[in-house]
């Protein structure tokens, strides 16, 4: 039972359903499944456009557009070498003055792919910028979802975003498969972008940071970076199996389906509902947790919400972007924590789209890709609540950016994709931490607003790390360069944030603001004497 004397606030609630009983595990399954989805909707362009190896059709011998496997004597009387030693796929040699020429038509190896966009329209050579672009254009979709929904999810709440942008998820991702030309195929590529990887994902992230307790945020959160990972292996194993890139990305889209029934089985955000002034809904949610959690507590919601209307929110209060930069401590955090967004993605998506690059079998390659970073996520749960956020966040963004630019100096083979697998491997612990670390920095009355912000920015790199992929064409190390000396420049930044490490969630932008204050540190030790205590 409620004692009398204990005050009725948000942390004395949230207190009372302690860290994580079955009802924050039946909420936080709800939630992960956004990720799953979110990590699939982002690979997608890998599998449905990917470009299988090619070469100019060679008369007489490529018979009727059906690539022939020609070894290295045969190639040489047809083909141009490069500088680089290899051939080249989109000129011919003149057979009678041995001067190369431009191609019109080309053959395609057909023994890991069926026909995907790439194929149809020819997404190589002179025209290698439009895949480029498709992938580049989602992540602007992306980054038109972080900003304008996450606003949203701070407005009018975390749930309805969520539940909307499944629905559209499922549209736009099964209509993309339809398209009929490229320009068409490039606004609902964008549009898909909005609600497949960003519309869902992250208010189901805020929604798991603001429901479970301190000693559960590190699991919960690195979890939905598990399951982002596995979303990505669905992309290789469904690939494998299914050759048509129409029925490949119905199949994709599809998967939209498992968040359809969240209209029903998911809650708000409690502690949104509070913030909100809708006092009574949140302690009902609350109340009815503590039921599914066995616990026997009887809330006072007449007192809950009698305190809860005395909080008038003020303009202040009620919270804005503009706010992340209110104060010199808050405007330095966003920043900093905008370049760290900024950097992990470029790192973790430019290793993530290099898989064509690699030797063997692409499906293989992708779907190793995703599952390294599962012992990822193992070890940075573990380490992450003992080493702390700040010290190896920065330790692997260095070593991550460093393992770049081994690899790229490395001929490929074995070592160079040992390499690159190790930076995912580091690069995929640190974005995850990243995502925590965010949620604990900012206030609620923010939260939603940068983590938005942050995804905004990742978003960013993420949409320019197809284009500077192409930087390849002038020097194959460039692209690998530019993205370890980011990574590097912003593991040494990170050493400047506070460390979030058993400390309290701020509430307020007062909070926020303000340097960890003693205050602020027996709130929180005071909400978990009573979690525990039930």
């Amino acid at each position: 039972m409620c004692k009398t004397s204990e005050p009725r606030d948000l942390e004395t609630l949230m207190g009372y359903l302690g860290d994580f009983g079955k009802y924050q595990a039946w909420q936080f399954f709800l939630h992960i499944l956004s990720a799953v989805c979110a990590g699939l909707n982002m690979m997608t362009l890998v599998t449905v456009a990917a470009v299988p190896e090619y070469r100019c059709e060679i008369p007489g011998i490529d018979l009727n557009r059906t690539y022939t496997a020609l070894n290295d004597t045969m190639l040489a009387r047809h083909l141009p070498k490069l500088a680089s030693g290899k051939f080249d796929s989109c000129s011919l040699l003149n057979l009678t003055t041995n001067v190369p020429y431009k191609c019109e038509s080309y053959v395609y190896d057909h023994t890991h792919y069926g026909n995907t966009r790439a194929t149809e329209w020819e997404f190589i050579c002179d025209r290698r910028w439009m895949g480029a672009v498709a992938q580049s254009v989602y992540m602007f979709g992306v980054f038109t979802g972080a900003v304008v929904l996450g606003n949203m999810a701070d407005k009018v709440g975390r749930k309805p975003v969520f539940c909307w942008s499944a629905v559209l998820q499922l549209i736009f991702g099964v209509a993309v498969a339809f398209t009929p030309e490229y320009f068409s195929f490039l606004v609902l590529r964008f549009l898909y972008g909005i609600f497949g990887s960003a519309g869902s994902y992250i208010p189901g992230f805020v929604l798991t940071m603001e429901l479970v307790g301190p000693s559960k945020r590190s699991m919960c959160g690195i979890s939905f970076q598990a399951a982002f990972a596995f979303g990505i292996m669905l992309v290789a194993g469904w690939g494998a199996f299914i050759k048509d890139r129409q029925l490949l990305q119905i199949i994709y889209g599809c998967h939209a389906i498992v968040l359809l029934g969240h209209f029903w089985l998911m809650d708000e955000s409690p502690r949104w509902l509070w913030s909100n002034g809708r006092v009574k809904e949140s302690v009902d949610i609350v109340q009815k947790a503590l039921k599914m959690n066995g616990k026997s507590v009887n809330l006072d919601t007449a007192e809950f919400v009698s305190r809860g209307a005395s909080e008038v929110r003020t303009k202040e209060e009620a919270g804005g972007i503009g706010d992340l930069f209110r104060t010199p401590n808050l405007r330095k955090k966003t920043l900093n924590v905008m370049l760290c967004w900024f950097a992990n993605s470029l790192v973790y998506y430019g290793l993530s789209l290099s898989t064509g690059n690699l030797k063997g079998d692409p499906f293989v390659v992708l779907f190793v890709m995703g599952l390294v970073e599962i012992p990822s996520y193992v070890a940075t749960v573990y380490l992450m609540d003992r080493w702390g956020r700040r010290p190896l966040t920065s330790f692997e963004m260095i070593l991550g950016g460093i393992c770049c630019i081994v690899a790229a100096n490395l001929s490929q083979g074995a070592a160079s994709t040992a390499f690159v697998f190790a930076g995912k491997f580091l690069i995929a612990s640190s974005f995850a931490i990243t995502y925590n670390y965010s949620a604990e920095l900012f206030p609620t009355v923010i939260r939603s607003f940068a983590m938005g912000l942050g995804a905004m920015c990742a978003r960013t790199s993420g949409a320019l790390t197809p284009l500077i992929t192409l930087l390849d064409s002038f020097d194959p190390k460039m692209p690998a360069i530019i993205f370890a000396v980011i990574s590097v420049i912003s593991g040494v930044f990170v050493m400047f944030l506070p460390e979030t490490l058993n400390k309290p969630m701020p509430q307020t932008i007062e909070e926020g603001g303000a340097v960890w204050e003693g205050r602020y540190v027996v709130q929180f030790l005071v909400r978990q004497r009573r979690g525990k205590g039930g």
